[in-house]
């Protein structure tokens, strides 16, 4: 851990420090398996996979499925979006029909047009706060919040300015309505767990 911390240092004095050699530094270390590892305005996050988390996230992504092919949807697999230092692991993306990878082989923000984040109680503010900014300032049509703690979704849609304009917040058992959205369809959340 010192040797990441000096490195990550002696890049930050330099004015070298990048998402790359943050990420780099990072597969140095001995993270334990079915941890989500993140960078949120420069700062790390890692958080255990729960139980809860991934059935909501393979709900989700069951239902997308209908709509997306699997070349088209990621889960925990870094996206750069705009803001200082945001390498996020969302968990669940899908991309657009034109989507394409860029030089390093990662999925561009460009073409994100839907992002679903199931909340963690050590990483909710993010979600709720920075991310959120940053899926907004990208113009990530639909983000979706699922948040087993309080047994809601919400729904943010139509950015503008660095802000969602519309918020729909749906109790766990009701059906989340994104009929009028790129994705066009309506997400069940009857069988999604609560925490």
């Amino acid at each position: 851990m010192t040797v990441v911390a000096d490195r990550i240092e002696m890049a930050d004095k330099s004015g070298e420090l990048t998402l790359d050699i943050m990420f780099e530094s990072l597969e140095k270390m001995p993270i334990p398996e079915g941890t989500k590892v993140e960078i949120v305005g420069g700062h790390i996050f890692m958080s255990p996979q729960r139980q809860t988390h991934w059935e909501i996230i393979l709900g989700i992504i069951e239902q997308l499925r209908g709509k997306y092919p699997r070349n088209r949807l990621a889960s925990d697999v870094r996206i750069d979006f705009p803001g200082h230092l945001n390498g996020f692991a969302c968990d669940v993306a899908a991309m657009t029909e034109r989507s394409v990878k860029d030089g390093n082989g990662r999925w561009r923000y460009q073409d994100v047009e839907f992002v679903a984040e199931v909340i963690s109680e050590d990483t909710a503010a993010n979600d709720y706060g920075p991310k959120k900014l940053a899926y907004a300032l990208a113009e990530v049509p639909v983000y979706l919040i699922a948040d087993p703690y309080e047994g809601r979704c919400h729904l943010f849609t139509q950015p503008k300015g660095g802000d969602y304009i519309s918020e729909l917040s749906v109790a766990f058992g009701a059906d989340v309505d994104m009929t009028t959205t790129p994705l066009g369809l309506t997400l069940k959340t009857d069988d999604f767990p609560r925490d």
